[in-house]
């Protein structure tokens, strides 16, 4: 991949560094994503007697528990069940704090998924790059990948957050927002979100009161669609981080490519008296954090992630770095801009990278956190009536709990001024 890396060491896709088998690998069920819920379901099925391999397209396991996203949002706790609740409760013994115990550190839960790999005899392989599958009869016999191996298994599992290896065998999809009427949902398609919205007038054009001078970087052209209008879009990314207040934090780094004229929308929404970035800061242990966005202009990329769910590995390793450039960039602005105010500098320098976390990848996440990307459609697709309670699957298999939550897709111009647009896609 061509897309040189923002910050040193960290990419999206890590070349293969085994050599392909003389004849293909075997087992009973091949899980191709390492996700947290591709390491369960790899870990069950060997519980159950069958032969497993789980292939990990980077170096990690975990998903995006052991890239950063340490809280957990639980909703009702007694609904959280089954291996969930087994991780949890060793979260709770691994920091010796009363069970269930829901906020973990990025390399305790990996460490957990690991031991549970090993402890059950499931076959890992890493780098492992989907490129092809061979179909027979509408089933999938043979999975490929680019380092030249090829798996074979009576069972494939798809436990990527994209959906790759399901829209690799044909299994009908949809990205982006349906439109209200696709389902009728009340809540589908464009929705107005009065959650991280700018609460203060802020002018959006280039030069301050000059339209034709164009838009500042962050805000879409795009007119205000109609309630309900389905589209490609998706909500927006981020990197979930690991900061901490501790005095061994570790600035914030200056990514390659750095433009500090790509936060001049916050800069003029700080000089108006907002200050929001540490607001969904949530401590998993004492001193360390996971971050996520808050606010109007925060650590989510809006609207730069439509490419993701069905871009190849060149495209995705673009759009991966321009979020690192993008988040990075943004916390090296907050806490060195010379514009902004000292105290808003001083504040976001209370926080730093934890140096524990993420020690190959400049401590900073090796995953984004992809929200949401294909969502198959099968002869049952979940929507707002599951989620409301208004009906229920027959033959359920998993039990959520929490809010139905999105966060935006887009940022256009409402009355002359910059406002953010959500999505309500629950699948």
């Amino acid at each position: 991949m061509k897309t040189a890396p923002a910050l040193p060491g960290l990419r999206y896709y890590l070349p293969p560094v085994t050599a392909p088998d003389a004849e293909p690998t075997r087992a009973d069920v091949v899980v191709y994503g390492a996700t947290s819920g591709g390491v369960t379901t790899a870990v069950r099925a060997a519980q159950e007697g069958m032969s497993v391999l789980l292939l990990a397209f980077d170096d990690h396991v975990g998903g995006m528990s052991a890239a950063g996203l340490g809280t957990t949002d639980v909703g009702r706790p007694e609904t959280v069940g089954g291996m969930a609740r087994h991780f949890y409760a060793q979260v709770a013994a691994a920091y010796h704090a009363p069970d269930p115990h829901w906020g973990v550190e990025a390399h305790v839960a990996e460490e957990i998924f690991t031991r549970w790999l090993s402890d059950a005899g499931v076959r890992v392989r890493h780098r492992q790059h989907l490129t092809g599958v061979t179909m027979t009869d509408g089933r999938i016999t043979e999975l490929r990948t680019d380092d030249g191996n090829r798996y074979r298994a009576t069972v494939y599992v798809d436990a990527s957050y994209e959906g790759d290896l399901m829209a690799a065998a044909g299994v009908t999809y949809t990205v982006g927002r349906e439109s209200r009427d696709s389902y009728g949902e009340p809540l589908a398609g464009v929705q107005y979100s009065d959650n991280h919205q700018f609460t203060l007038d802020v002018d959006p054009w280039r030069e301050s009161g000059r339209p034709e001078s164009g838009l500042l970087p962050g805000i879409s052209a795009d007119p205000y669609e109609a309630i309900g209008t389905g589209d490609h879009r998706v909500q927006a990314y981020n990197f979930r981080l690991h900061v901490t207040t501790s005095a061994r934090r570790l600035p914030f780094p200056e990514p390659e490519g750095y433009d500090p004229d790509r936060y001049e929308l916050l800069r003029r929404y700080v000089e108006a008296g907002g200050y929001e970035l540490f607001g969904r800061t949530t401590e998993v242990r004492p001193g360390v954090f996971d971050m996520n966005n808050h606010g109007a202009v925060s650590s989510d990329h809006i609207g730069a992630n439509y490419d993701w769910p069905e871009a190849d590995y060149a495209r995705r390793e673009e759009i991966f770095q321009d979020h690192v450039r993008y988040q990075a960039g943004l916390l090296h602005f907050m806490a060195t801009d010379a514009r902004l105010p000292a105290a808003v500098r001083e504040d976001t320098r209370r926080y730093g990278l934890a140096p524990a976390e993420f020690t190959g990848t400049a401590h900073w996440p090796h995953q984004l956190y992809v929200r949401e990307a294909r969502r198959m459609v099968s002869s049952y697709v979940i929507t707002q009536h599951d989620a409301a309670g208004r009906i229920a699957a027959a033959d359920p298999v998993a039990l959520a709990s929490y809010v139905m939550d999105s966060h935006n897709t887009k940022r256009v111009l409402v009355d002359g001024r910059p406002a953010t647009r959500a999505t309500s896609s629950i699948r």
